[in-house]
């Protein structure tokens, strides 16, 4: 009784505090003591639901909330998944995952990729080139740049450009970064002489290219001289030149195939579709100094079907590509994209690609001019003869060592070269 009194008294000295009622459990039963009449009262317990949180209360998942911008481009670092029965789960992305999307991110900054593992560089292109960081205009190019530095064939060993001359003046640089190129196909783009990528050609960051396709693009015999420049004076350049494509250029002469003799590597070589004067002389030239042979049906090697984009950069060329044909809307009045082309100084482009099939046709018509290098077969002889062949075989290789090693001596001497030693070689 005491208990209950001093308890219900100090419930009135502090009635300004909301307690709310108190249960008290005495002899096996509980008690509620009531504030207003300061009693106890036998009360019956009701089970109210369990409630963590009150009603209308919600949580929102924020990461990295100071820097918004960042939270938005970056992806989140949970994986949602739904089971069998439709529930929702949740699980963390690993450690490696979370660090090359950091890294690919800011792809751009890193300083070198030399010696980087090539299994982990191209998990890590694949996913810059997911989020698109390659065509970026600045940074994409200095990322590309370390990529094929450290990497060369691995990220494209074959490019084809066939009539994408948008694609060419657009990212002209990003495709000049590209090493050791074993495949290029430009048919169809218009070039013509002065074209710097024409000029990047020249340069031995392709002097691996062993497969050049370069139909229909408005060449004449000044182009295929500062062309051929570096390989008729220092023996660099488009050296391991095995497959060439000069069709459809009716401004290269008798004299610009003059200096396709200095490519001795060619294994098949098609100059249809060329203004060559006397055809005759010209076979005869070309079969007496680089020994190929005139083809009478044509060859497989000039179909366009070998030379395909290939490497780890693939995806990032059909990136530019749609980027490009985005940016340039269709439109049904071919007029209005002539006058365009014509203020920007390319006349004619959209015409001219037209006309390739009609050049084509032509070509087929006027005759067809593909050599190709005939397999030497093994004759048998008596053999006296090749006992005393034997010898010259031993001299002739024994001259062939010293020839090869004197080439590499004069190639280390010329190893370094300026960019005003290019330009110089390019005028002869």
């Amino acid at each position: 009784q005491n208990w209950t009194r001093g308890m219900s008294y100090c419930l009135h000295s502090e009635s300004h505090l909301d307690t709310g009622p108190i249960y008290v459990r005495e002899n096996g039963k509980l008690h509620v003591v009531n504030q207003g009449a300061g009693g106890i009262q036998n009360v019956t317990p009701k089970t109210r639901p369990f409630r963590l949180f009150s009603r209308g209360f919600s949580v929102e998942l924020c990461m990295n909330r100071e820097d918004d911008r960042a939270r938005r481009q970056r992806t989140d670092h949970f994986i949602f998944t739904y089971t069998k029965e439709g529930n929702l789960r949740y699980s963390a992305k690993s450690l490696f995952s979370l660090v090359l999307g950091y890294i690919s991110d800011n792809v751009d900054h890193i300083d070198s990729l030399i010696g980087f593992p090539e299994q982990i560089a191209e998990k890590l292109f694949s996913a810059a080139e997911a989020r698109q960081k390659f065509t970026e205009p600045v940074t994409g190019l200095r990322a590309l740049q370390k990529f094929t530095e450290a990497y060369g064939s691995l990220v494209l060993c074959s490019l084809c450009l066939r009539n994408r001359y948008l694609v060419i003046s657009e990212k002209l640089e990003e495709i000049k970064s590209f090493r050791e190129l074993t495949c290029l196909d430009l048919s169809c783009c218009k070039l013509g002489d002065e074209h710097e990528l024409l000029e990047h050609l020249t340069k031995e960051a392709l002097s691996s290219i062993k497969r050049l396709l370069l139909k229909d693009n408005s060449l004449s015999d000044a182009g295929l001289r500062r062309m051929t420049a570096p390989v008729r004076v220092l023996k660099k350049g488009l050296e391991n030149l095995l497959v060439l494509d000069l069709s459809c250029n009716p401004k290269i002469t008798d004299v610009g195939i003059g200096y396709l003799l200095s490519f001795k590597k060619l294994n098949c070589l098609d100059i249809s579709g060329t203004g060559l004067k006397d055809v005759n002389a010209v076979i005869k030239r070309i079969q007496m100094q680089i020994g190929l042979v005139h083809s009478k049906v044509p060859l497989k090697e000039f179909d366009h079907s070998n030379c395909k984009t290939e490497g780890w950069a693939e995806q990032t060329v059909l990136q530019w590509e749609q980027a490009v044909m985005e940016a340039i809307k269709p439109q049904d009045d071919l007029r209005s994209r002539t006058a365009a082309l014509r203020f920007y100084g390319k006349t004619h482009r959209i015409e001219e690609v037209v006309k390739c099939k009609l050049v084509e046709a032509e070509t087929k018509a006027s005759g067809n001019l593909q050599f190709y290098k005939e397999k030497v077969q093994n004759c048998h002889l008596p053999l006296k003869k090749e006992v005393a062949g034997s010898h010259e075989l031993k001299n002739n290789k024994k001259r062939a060592l010293a020839e090869r090693e004197r080439e590499r001596t004069s190639k280390q001497k010329h190893l370094c070269l300026t960019v005003e030693d290019w330009d110089l070689l390019n005028t002869y």
